[in-house]
C-alpha cells in the first residue's frame, strides 16, 4: 500500500510538471504568435507608409511635369510667328520709326535690313541701314514701337584705312574687280548694296565685305591675288 501511495504521488507530480510545461509552451507559442502578428502589423504599416510616400512622390512628379509642359506651351505661344502680313506691317513701321529718328528719307537709304529677335523674352525688331557714308542700327520694341537703343557709325576711318592698305599693297585684283565678282553672285544688287575692304590675314591679302539686298545679308571673302571667292554665306530674315 505504501508503494502504491508513493507511486500515486510521483505520478501526480509528473502530471503537474508536464501540465505546467505544456502551459508554458502554449503561452510561449501564443506570445510568439502575437509577436509575429505585431511585427506583421508593424511591417504592413511601414509598407503602407512607403506606398503613400511613393504615391505622393508620383503625384509631385506629375504636377511638376504638368507645370513644365504648361510653361513650354506658354513659351511656344509667345514665340509663335505672327501672320506674314501683320509681321511685315510691323517691320515696315519699325523701319519708318528708325528713319524718322535718323532724319533720313527711305529713298536715300541703302542696305536696309529689318530682322526680329527676342531680348529678355520681349520681341524686338533690329533695323539697320546706310545713308551718307553712315551706318545706323536700331533696336525697336515690336509691341509698342518704342526705340530701345541706337548705334550710329561713320565710315570715314574705315575708308581711310582701306585706301592706305590699297596704296601699299601689291595685289593682282583691284577693288573694282572684287566688287564686280561679289555683285555677280546677287542678281539685282548694285554698288549701293555692298561694303568691301582690303585686309591682310594668314599671310595673304583678301577682300572682305557684305552685301545687303532685299533683306538678305551676304558675307564674303575674295582672294586679292587670284580673284577667287574664299568664303560665301547668306543670312535671311
Amino acid at each position: 500500500m505504501k508503494k502504491l501511495a508513493v507511486l500515486a504521488v510521483i505520478a501526480g507530480l509528473t502530471a503537474g510538471i508536464m501540465t505546467g510545461c505544456g502551459g508554458t509552451q502554449r503561452n510561449a507559442d501564443a506570445a510568439a504568435q502575437m509577436t509575429g502578428q505585431g511585427n506583421g502589423a508593424q511591417k504592413a504599416a511601414v509598407q503602407s507608409g512607403e506606398v503613400y510616400d511613393d504615391r505622393d512622390d508620383r503625384i509631385d512628379d506629375q504636377q511638376d511635369d504638368r507645370s513644365e509642359a504648361a510653361n513650354a506651351d506658354q513659351a511656344a505661344q509667345q514665340q509663335t510667328t505672327q501672320p506674314a502680313g501683320a509681321e511685315d506691317e510691323q517691320k515696315a513701321a519699325a523701319l519708318q520709326t528708325a528713319l524718322k529718328d535718323a532724319g533720313v528719307n527711305e529713298a536715300d537709304a541703302s542696305r536696309i535690313r529689318v530682322t526680329s529677335d527676342r531680348d529678355d523674352g520681349m520681341l524686338v525688331y533690329e533695323v539697320r541701314f546706310d545713308a551718307a557714308e553712315t551706318e545706323y542700327d536700331y533696336e525697336i520694341d515690336a509691341q509698342s514701337g518704342r526705340i530701345i537703343s541706337t548705334d550710329v557709325e561713320r565710315w570715314d576711318n574705315d575708308d581711310r584705312d582701306d585706301r592706305n592698305r590699297l596704296a601699299n599693297a601689291n595685289v593682282a585684283v583691284s577693288r573694282d574687280e572684287a566688287v564686280k565678282t561679289a555683285l555677280g553672285k546677287v542678281s539685282g544688287a548694285t554698288e549701293r548694296d555692298i561694303r568691301i575692304g582690303l585686309d591682310y590675314d594668314d599671310g595673304r591679302y583678301k577682300y572682305e565685305g557684305d552685301i545687303i539686298y532685299n533683306g538678305i545679308e551676304y558675307d564674303f571673302e575674295i582672294d586679292a591675288d587670284n580673284g577667287k571667292i574664299i568664303e560665301w554665306s547668306e543670312e535671311r530674315r
